[in-house]
């Protein structure tokens, strides 16, 4: 069984956005082939969106939390997952702070928070420093 809420905060000016994935152990399927497209996605050099990225980062939690890994090294190793060139123009800004709120085979619900897991582009954030003449 898979539960999980995803809970996404973007740019400041934008309110967060909710997502729920849950499937019991018949349609646990339906997720696992829903990541493996994703990921073919990806071998081709194809960007993926901000759902798609929302998922590969929701089964990359559930594959580290059925592995027993510790939340640290989950943290840790979440921001190797994805970087801007394989993610659509917005992603990185869409999704400044990930929180997961996870509950696998009726164990105890565990909650990750993943900050900023893409960095984003440092052209958005610097101000103009050119002297206009």
């Amino acid at each position: 069984m898979i539960h999980v809420k995803a809970t996404i905060n973007g740019e400041p000016d934008i309110p967060p956005i909710t997502k729920i994935f849950q499937y019991d152990s018949d349609s646990e399927n339906v997720f696992l082939s829903s990541t493996e497209l994703v990921k073919q996605r990806l071998s081709k050099n194809l960007r993926v969106n901000l759902n798609e990225t929302i998922l590969v980062y929701c089964a990359y939690i559930i594959s580290e939390l059925r592995d027993a890994k510790s939340i640290e090294s989950i943290k840790e190793n979440a921001r190797k997952i994805l970087s801007q060139d394989k993610v659509m123009i917005g992603v990185p800004e869409s999704i400044r702070k990930l929180r997961f709120e996870v509950s696998l085979d009726d164990k105890p619900t565990v909650t990750i928070t993943l900050d900023e897991p893409i960095q984003t582009s440092d052209y958005i954030l610097l101000p103009n420093t050119r002297k206009q003449v």
